[in-house]
């Protein structure tokens, strides 16, 4: 993971700039600082219409008395979009621009959900229902490789616990 973020982080900003000495070169400096500024601007403000179509339909659901899901999830896709847009780039607009694009969620939201669902039948991750007042917590054996003994709770040589409690406070009845 460690070696992935370091690549994420060091290999894409030279590429970007590699790719926008290119294109300085074939358009020269003017029409690439617009380029990277007007995709920019178009970033944000795609990123901030998007972004409230979605925030308003995880208030919807909240307001329904739905815990928001997938709408949460499109939303938060849509934050990093705006994020990833303002970011100057070539690689990081394309990216930003295709998370802006509903299908390309929602096939994304897909290829992750499959993912998560085959480690947990292999039983890299682990989640397990908890009882406590109504809310599920999660338990899982996050870090361990498939083999190595761990339970999810106790006896792996990486386990880890994780554990959301929500309270809510009762109006006085008076």
């Amino acid at each position: 993971m460690l070696l992935r973020l370091f690549l994420l982080f060091t290999i894409v900003p030279v590429v970007e700039l590699a790719l926008l000495i290119q294109i300085g070169g074939l358009l020269g400096l003017g029409p690439t600082l617009l380029l990277v500024m007007g995709t920019g601007f178009a970033g944000a403000w795609l990123a901030r219409r998007e972004g409230l179509r979605g925030w308003l339909a995880v208030r919807d659901e909240l307001q329904g008395g739905q815990l928001p899901g997938e709408s949460l999830v499109h939303a938060l896709l849509i934050l990093v979009a705006g994020i990833v847009l303002i970011t100057p780039g070539v690689i990081t607009d394309i990216a930003g621009i295709l998370l802006l694009i509903p299908p390309v969620r929602r096939s994304l939201i897909a290829r992750v959900r499959e993912r998560l669902n085959a480690q947990i039948e292999r039983g890299t991750i682990q989640v397990m229902s908890g009882s406590g007042g109504g809310f599920s917590g999660l338990y899982g054996n996050f870090g361990a490789r498939p083999g190595t003994g761990g339970s999810g709770r106790g006896g792996g040589a990486r386990t880890s616990r994780r554990e959301v409690i929500i309270e809510e406070n009762e109006p006085d009845g008076d």
